[in-house]
Order: C-alpha cells, then structure tokens, then sequence
C-alpha cells in the first residue's frame, strides 16, 4: 500500500514539474507590438508583480495588457523611462500564466523607443 501511494504520489509530482517545466519553456508565440506605452506598475498583495499597458489605437480602444518578469530589472527601467512614449514591446506569449509569474499570459523581454506614426517628429 505504502509503495502504491509512493509511486501515485511521485508520478503527481512529477506530472506538475514537467507541466511547469513546459509552460516556463516553451512560448505560445512571439511578436513585436508598437504603440504608447500608458502604464506600467509593480502590483499584487501577497506577490508582486510588474504590468503594463500599451495604447494600440488613436482612441485607446485597443489596448495591449502585458507582464514583465521581475527578473528583468533592465527592461522594467526601461519601460519606467519610456512610460507616456511610443515603444515597440518584444514579447512571448505562454499558454498560460500563475498568479507568482504575472496576471497575462504575454511577457516583455526588451522594449524600444519608436517614432510615433500619427505625429511628425
């Protein structure tokens, strides 16, 4: 008995560690998004994470809701610095996502400055 709850609890565990293993991993997609980057703010209760949001459209209707790992201190100054700016935001987006990682499935890993196509600078 003791080795059949051994066994079904090792299989469990392991199950777990591979679907984070493939979910950390292996991204969904990856893209380029552009557009005014309108927020960007370290949140949460018992875990903290960092959010954004990037206006796609004139009348900001569209608006793009990312996460940026925490582990990613040069890309948060960087979008702390840009913040009011047109940018254009590298992302990978994850299956899915867990409350410690961030509250979208769609991760920042670099963020650069851009010309706005609606104003001529």
């Amino acid at each position: 008995m003791k080795k059949a709850l051994f066994i079904a609890v090792s299989v469990i565990v392991l199950a777990f560690v591979l679907f984070l293993t493939f979910i950390h991993y292996v991204p969904y997609s990856e893209g380029v998004r552009s557009g005014e980057l309108i927020k960007i703010s370290h949140k949460g209760v018992f875990v903290k994470t960092w959010e954004g949001e990037l206006s796609q459209g004139i009348s900001g209707a569209q608006i793009f809701k990312f996460s940026v790992s925490g582990k990613k201190k040069d890309v948060i100054e960087k979008l702390k610095e840009y913040q009011g700016t047109y940018v254009k935001l590298t992302y990978q987006e994850r299956y899915t996502t867990f409350f410690w990682w961030g509250d979208t499935k769609y991760f920042i890993s670099d963020v650069k400055p851009e010309k706005s196509p609606h104003f001529n600078n």
